[in-house]
């Protein structure tokens, strides 16, 4: 149930909505272009996967709130598949939550080159990280649309999506499946692997200070490094991911408890604004902190000085 004098505040945060998403499909695009540009996009699959992830849903976080901003009354079965498919918001939790199942693996990633680092040479295959990439797709598409049909309707040419559960106890163990599956085991996944790998490049570095006269250890050096330099930029994506998100998940489980829910719209859309204020800031963590991209971004930049 939403406040009738809360109404008008849906209007100005849809407003803000559609330039997020204006500027994060820019910025993750122009993330993407860098990243192929330094020929990193076959070394750092999922990385590139994450930012295509991230610039699908800006880009229909921007046609979806542009196309509420119009008040559109639906009626027959293309009013239904208006509803289910863009004002329902559906692409958009696809796109955020195969993000995060993406994230997490990034994680994993880079949890098994730096602290098993010989046997993922060994063992970890291209085929198997595509599959991976495939996956977040894939998973995040057929989880939110196997909820969306069930739970959504057209009445009186409203679009009410994910509001009409069979039962309380079926509305509840949805949202403790996602509260735990996508924040709470993400978050373990996140300390659990970055914390072994802060582990392992202290110690890797310790050695390296011992043996810096070894010639023979200069390539191994350097791969050590660039991993290490990949490893940094993730533990920021990731940390930025854990603060943004606990605003919106900490409001809806407050929501979720309350036997009687009434839906707050303004702490709602500034819970979900800083949500998807990751999605189009996360870009500047790439630009500043992995050096392949922030080369390429210097030179675009360099390039347009000289030519003004």
């Amino acid at each position: 149930m939403t406040p009738p004098s809360s109404r008008g505040i849906e209007f100005y945060f849809h407003c803000a909505l559609v330039i997020f998403g204006v500027v994060g499909t820019a910025t993750n695009g122009l993330i993407i272009y860098a990243l192929v540009a330094s020929k990193q996009h076959k070394k750092h699959v999922l990385i590139v996967n994450q930012n295509a992830l991230d610039l699908f849903t800006c880009f229909f976080m921007a046609v979806i709130y542009s196309l509420k901003l119009g008040n559109i009354h639906l009626s027959t079965s293309v009013g239904y598949w208006l509803c289910t498919l863009l004002l329902s918001e559906l692409l958009i939790y696809c796109g955020s939550v195969g993000s995060v199942i993406n994230l997490a693996s990034i994680t994993i990633e880079r949890y098994l080159k730096v602290v098993h680092s010989k046997w993922s040479k060994t063992k970890l295959r291209n085929w198997m990280i595509y599959s991976v990439a495939a996956f977040s797709w894939i998973g995040s598409f057929t989880y939110n649309t196997a909820i969306l049909f069930s739970t959504t309707a057209v009445i009186d040419g409203v679009c009410y999506a994910y509001t009409i559960w069979v039962s309380d106890t079926a509305r509840m163990i949805q949202f403790s499946y996602s509260f735990l599956s996508f924040y709470v085991i993400i978050l373990l996944i996140f300390i659990f692997c970055y914390w072994r790998i802060l582990v392992d490049i202290r110690r890797r570095a310790s050695v390296m200070v011992i043996h810096a006269d070894a010639g023979s250890s200069t390539g191994e050096a350097q791969y050590h490094k660039m991993q290490s330099n990949v490893s940094k930029t993730m533990f920021f994506v990731c940390i930025f991911y854990a603060i943004s998100w606990l605003p919106f998940h900490m409001y809806m489980l407050n929501a979720k408890l309350n036997p009687n829910p009434i839906l707050h719209v303004g702490g709602f859309y500034a819970s979900l604004t800083i949500t998807f204020l990751y999605m189009c800031t996360n870009p500047f963590v790439y630009a500043t902190k992995f050096d392949p991209v922030k080369e390429v971004l210097l030179r675009l930049i360099t390039c347009k000085k000289n030519t003004g």
